[in-house]
């Protein structure tokens, strides 16, 4: 169990988790392992099997702290919480906006000009510090302009079908020479394109849990502001699915997912043991090695950069709420357009 800023992650498989005043409590085959005051406490993250009692969770309802579970792959399961005390002017607002196609797009479009702006942002790093060390460099620089080409397309667009389109070809363009920005020699750690449900190499089961940590704090960041998560733009509507927390995933998927990714796989802080091969093709990531990839992500939350918009430093931790704020702004009015988050 491991307590990083505002949010508590249970990693420890057969942890049983309850209330002991305002504390909560971790044990572990009836010993007591950790124990963690809750005050302040805005998410508990259980990961793989862990339980918890009847009072821990009506306490953490009261409370305030959503409580999510994932897989030990880091997929998506369910989420536990109190009564949500959203805008309701907010959300019609947000419905209307998701059912006018002309202004749905207009969001659209500057989700993905923000997204592949931030792809571009990846390459551009990865060629200015291992230039020397990339093998096909006239395909990577190709890559380099389609992905600074295809934004100012996006410009004139709002077409949903059309910019979905442009979105693929941008993601052809980044993924299709990703593999060259990996500096280990390890043909376990190379990536040949996505794969999910199940990942089926160790960069995928490794992109995969990155993606659900970006999407939780997502999805807190949008309820903090009263947005409803479920409905978004760019994801449509799906039972189950956090439609509005996956749009605001896109924006930071290359800078919390993919070059993440690429630090702990270059710096070598996780390597091919890190990872279980099961005989369906899936791959995950071992119990350390996810407490490895919490660490480091919580580290990179704790680093500020220079919102382009605001024009102040903000914990990158921070970035999803600001994102959520102005999204917000935007539906109520305040905003002429929603200006997505670019990584500079």
């Amino acid at each position: 169990m491991r307590r990083q800023l505002n949010t508590l992650y249970v990693t420890t498989e057969g942890a049983w988790l309850r209330k002991e005043g305002a504390n909560i409590v971790m044990e572990v085959d009836r010993q007591e392992r950790a124990r963690v005051p809750a005050h302040m406490l805005e998410g508990l993250v259980c990961i793989g099997r862990s339980s918890i009692s009847p009072q821990l969770l009506g306490f953490c309802s009261e409370q305030g702290i959503c409580i999510s579970y994932l897989t030990p792959q880091g997929r998506f399961l369910a989420r536990v919480e109190g009564p949500v005390s959203g805008n309701v002017l907010l959300r019609r607002a947000q419905y209307r906006a998701t059912d006018d196609m002309s202004r749905c797009g207009a969001i659209v479009r500057n989700v993905l000009i923000g997204k592949i702006h931030n792809q571009h942002a990846v390459l551009a790093r990865g060629w200015r510090d291992h230039s020397g060390k990339i093998g096909n460099t006239d395909a990577f620089q190709h890559s380099l302009k389609r992905l600074k080409r295809i934004p100012h397309r996006i410009m004139t667009e709002t077409d949903l079908d059309t910019l979905r389109g442009l979105e693929g070809e941008a993601a052809q363009a980044y993924f299709g020479v990703f593999d060259q920005l990996i500096l280990v020699d390890s043909p376990t750690l190379r990536f040949s394109g996505r794969s999910r449900r199940p990942p089926l190499d160790a960069f995928n089961a490794l992109l995969s849990f990155l993606y659900t940590l970006l999407t939780h704090d997502c999805r807190s960041a949008l309820e903090s502001v009263g947005l409803d998560p479920a409905v978004g733009f760019l994801h449509r509507d799906r039972p189950g699915r956090p439609s509005l927390a996956l749009d605001l995933v896109e924006e930071f998927r290359p800078l919390l997912g993919e070059r993440l990714a690429l630090s702990l796989i270059n710096r070598r802080q996780l390597n091919e043991k890190d990872f279980t091969h099961f005989e369906n093709g899936a791959v995950q990531l071992k119990d350390d090695a996810r407490k490895t990839v919490l660490v480091a992500y919580q580290e990179r939350k704790r680093e500020q950069m220079q919102h382009p918009f605001l024009g102040e430093k903000v914990d990158i931790g921070l970035l999803p709420f600001v994102q959520a704020q102005l999204l917000a702004r935007h539906l109520r009015g305040d905003l002429d357009g929603y200006p997505p988050f670019l990584w500079k």
